[in-house]
């Protein structure tokens, strides 16, 4: 008896030592992945399915990788669901203007740097115009995916009717066969809204997910059977479940959690950067429409976007394009989890469409464009103030 009671304590005592030595779970404000609240069982499987492809998957030659490629699984330009680092950042070339790219012979739009044994990696042709894409934070896409067509060209002003200068646009891309089109979906001269990807040219995230899997992974799909390396259709490489596992961990992926909400400083902030109409592109509420994942439908959130596409000045023209944007136009980021990239970066900042800037201030100074009378009134504040303003981004 006084040996199992012995026992008993030693037990207890581990245990207690065992809180003392695990690290405190983080919370939920401070990490971007995790599901969205209300999925039921089946979903929560489904999310979990998508979780492993997306994060546990590597691909080797040996299971399709290749043989040009950029990455060898989708976690390694997606850390904790975050912003790329530019050590993964993508070569992206050929196009000028909206006319389309003649150089998919030379393996455009997307450069392939790495290659499996006994094979080249791509090299840029010379002359060509180019530009580095980051990979982006993936958290609340499935939000941004189910807003309607309607909301986003009620938010677009090609004209500059109101006189604010700012005339948003859409990105209007030609979809391939194997996109559902979203409930309410609006057509022009037969094409369709694009709302993902640095240039709006993708249209869903199935579309971003095949394309991602083929032109990063050199992985062929029943939706993108083409061989980036040989232009053969091939056999597929990885399966529709796999692939209808991730977008749906996409779809799901949480919301980021605004930090602070409450402090003083922050709020001041957001009232700056509201005064500065810096909110007339990355607007801060959205609604869904209509989703077939039914705790996504009718929900309002805020990702400080309009999804849509500016002119950003001459400062951050590439002279490359992708669907109908101009070379000088870019979708207006979603700024929600901004606070959080340097997590995923290695502990820097690396921000903008190809992670030039390193800090929040130095990428407010490189707007340009529509964005040149909110970048004045920055410079403007009183330090006190732009310090106020930084917090409130840091807090998304």
């Amino acid at each position: 008896m006084k040996k199992r009671v012995l026992v008993f304590f030693v037990l207890l005592g581990m245990l207690g030592a065992c809180k003392k030595i695990m690290p405190k779970a983080p919370d939920e404000d401070q990490i971007l992945d995790g599901p969205i609240e209300g999925l039921n069982t089946e979903e929560t499987r489904l999310f979990l399915d998508g979780d492993i492809a997306f994060n546990d998957e590597v691909f080797t030659p040996q299971t399709g990788l290749g043989p040009l490629f950029v990455s060898n699984s989708c976690a390694s330009c997606h850390a904790g669901d975050g912003k790329g680092h530019p050590f993964s950042t993508l070569t992206r070339f050929g196009q000028t203007d909206e006319s389309g790219n003649p150089y998919l012979h030379l393996g455009a739009p997307q450069l392939q740097n790495r290659a499996i044994p006994g094979y080249l990696p791509e090299t840029l042709p010379p002359g060509l115009a180019f530009s580095k894409f980051l990979p982006p934070a993936n958290t609340g896409l499935g939000y941004l995916d189910a807003v309607s067509d309607a909301d986003l060209l009620a938010l677009s002003d090609p004209d500059d009717l109101n006189g604010d200068g700012i005339s948003g646009v859409p990105n209007w891309i030609t979809l391939p066969s194997y996109c559902e089109l979203r409930p309410g979906a609006i057509s022009n001269a037969g094409k369709y809204i694009g709302r993902f990807g640095k240039k709006a040219s993708t249209y869903d995230l199935l579309q971003q997910s095949a394309k991602a899997y083929n032109q990063d992974m050199g992985i062929t799909s029943l939706y993108e059977p083409v061989d980036t390396y040989s232009k053969v259709e091939m056999d597929p490489e990885v399966s529709n479940a796999s692939i209808q596992a991730l977008v749906f961990y996409l779809k799901t992926l949480k919301a980021p959690i605004q930090r602070t909400t409450s402090d003083t400083k922050v709020l001041a902030g957001k009232q700056l950067f509201m005064a500065s109409k810096c909110n007339a592109c990355h607007v801060e509420k959205l609604k869904t429409g209509e989703s077939p994942i039914s705790v996504l439908s009718g929900k309002t959130f805020y990702p400080y976007t309009d999804l849509l596409l500016h002119d950003m000045g001459p400062g951050l023209d590439d002279n490359y394009t992708e669907g109908s944007a101009k070379t000088f136009e870019w979708r207006t980021p979603a700024l929600w989890g901004l606070g959080l990239s340097k997590n995923s970066q290695g502990g820097a900042y690396f921000l903008l469409h190809d992670g030039r800037a390193h800090s929040i201030e130095e990428a407010i100074l490189m707007h340009g464009g529509e964005a040149e009378q909110s970048k004045i009134a920055f410079q403007n504040l009183l330090e006190n103030d732009k310090q106020n303003l930084i917090l409130f981004l840091e807090s998304l």
